[in-house]
């Protein structure tokens, strides 16, 4: 049986384990959400320690908490800030959806380790004189569950699109950038409902690949800064009551300079407490990215789809066996890794809007889903950062043309007549379309046969590269 120790709140006596940080009220989440067995993620945590810190410094900087206190919190929080007590933070995801459970889960935490240094640092006969740092009174000194959980979702979000997500699509960018540069003098067939349309370079069509991406990127960075406009300072209903003039202003402070970003105390308490629009705004950020790669990714797996029976035209990198039962078979594999990310998010995004709902989850002054979009929209960003990284690095990287299979496919194309149209009119060019397609042969085999035009000046019209533009 696990040691105890017996500690009490306002609800009286709960055993808590003899070796955790955290104290009665982490204890009786623990107990009341035994739901996913999966607690808060290590940026959000992160983040909690983060602004757990600020508070504690700009608190001492107005003269409110004593060094004796402020410093040992400082250093605990810290500590949480580096994710090396996560350990102490078992409350499940599903839990009070204002998140006040993994709120005092940290209060608790940051107290008892800032006590412990307070302590360390006196002599033998100073450790139990030394007075316990208070999870409320000084740890959550002018903070409110309802103000510091929205402030650790929008600080963990920002702060993982920017040193995660965006590089990760950076790199993707690059590569998707440099394949359109590599084959850019390959010329190819274009296809528009899945049926054949005019010339096009692979060149091309992976420009508008890395254009998707650098246009996600653009729509990510506008989210990054919705999420910089913070809550904290509103307490629990937005009023800002028992936060002092001044302090949440001071921690936003603190937090832009430590971080980089433009942390701000929001214009608008009310709608911060009420309502998860930026948060929302990002996981919908988050879900057009995830399409945008989707996209990119099935058509890569289409063009290379083959070898010998499918459209064949790009030739991916072999990273592994395709099949228990079919030698030498190998899939695209990294696409559908990346397709599958890809639902997963869209999935993630539909349980944000649902969490952010009025009548759900923003219910009057308080959103009531706060941990769920939190874990969410924070899963999305960690699956896109690293399927990101390993579809450029294991696939788009190492994609080649078939040059010949390319020549081929665009000389067998009915869709060439169509560069013979204003030349020789739209139904003209048609029964040579119907012609070719019912003889089995090429729109330069029938012209031919047919005297449609001379023969210098049909190889000017049906020369594929001139077809697709500077």
């Amino acid at each position: 049986m696990t040691a105890t120790r017996m500690e009490r709140d306002s609800l009286g006596e709960v055993p808590v384990p003899a070796d955790a940080l955290y104290g009665p009220q982490t204890a009786r989440a623990v107990a009341n959400f035994p739901v996913s067995v999966r607690p808060m993620p290590p940026e959000f945590l992160a983040a909690l320690g983060m602004i757990k810190a600020a508070a504690a410094a700009v608190h001492h900087q107005a003269g409110r908490l004593d060094p004796a206190i402020a410093a040992p919190i400082i250093q605990a929080a810290g500590e949480v800030a580096a994710n090396r007590l996560d350990e102490h933070f078992p409350v499940d995801v599903f839990q009070t959806g204002s998140g006040t459970s993994t709120n005092m889960n940290a209060n608790e935490v940051i107290a008892r380790r800032a006590t412990a240094i307070s302590r360390s640092r006196g002599g033998e006969a100073d450790r139990t004189a030394v007075p316990p740092i208070h999870p409320n009174d000084h740890v959550n000194m002018g903070q409110s569950s309802n103000d510091v959980i929205p402030t650790a979702l929008h600080v963990s979000a920002a702060l993982a699109v920017t040193r995660e997500l965006l590089p990760a699509l950076e790199r993707l960018r690059e590569a998707l950038d440099a394949k359109a540069e590599a084959l850019d003098a390959v010329v190819k067939i274009g296809r528009t409902h899945l049926m054949d349309a005019v010339p096009i370079r692979l060149g091309q069509e992976f420009s508008g690949f890395a254009a998707q991406i650098a246009s996600a990127q653009d729509l990510l960075g506008r989210a990054v800064d919705r999420l910089c406009d913070l809550p904290l300072g509103g307490t629990a209903v937005g009023t800002g009551l028992n936060a002092p003039a001044g302090f949440a202003a001071g921690v936003c402070v603190l937090l832009a300079e430590s971080t980089g970003l433009p942390f701000r105390e929001t214009e608008n308490h009310f709608a911060a407490s009420g309502a998860r629009d930026a948060a929302l705004a990002a996981s919908a950020a988050l879900r057009s990215t995830a399409v945008a790669m989707g996209r990119i990714a099935s058509d890569i797996r289409l063009l290379g789809s083959g070898p010998r029976c499918g459209i064949g035209e790009l030739l991916l990198p072999a990273v592994q066996p395709g099949s228990s039962i079919m030698p030498g078979k190998v899939n695209p594999v990294m696409c559908e890794s990346v397709i599958q990310v890809a639902c997963q998010v869209i999935g993630n995004d539909a349980a944000v809007a649902a969490g952010a709902t009025g009548g759900v989850g923003s219910i009057l002054e308080l959103n009531l889903a706060m941990p769920l979009i939190a874990v969410n929209v924070l899963d999305s960003v960690r699956l896109l950062a690293r399927v990101a990284r390993v579809f450029a690095d294991k696939c788009v990287s190492g994609i080649t043309a078939n040059e010949a299979r390319c020549r081929e496919l665009v000389e067998r194309s009915l869709a060439m007549v169509t560069a013979l149209a204003p030349r020789i009119g739209y139904d003209a060019a048609a029964e040579i379309a119907k012609q070719a397609y019912a003889e089995g042969r090429t729109v330069r085999e029938v012209c031919l046969a047919r005297g449609v035009l001379a023969a210098d000046e049909l190889d000017a019209l049906l020369d594929a590269r001139g077809q697709t533009g500077s």
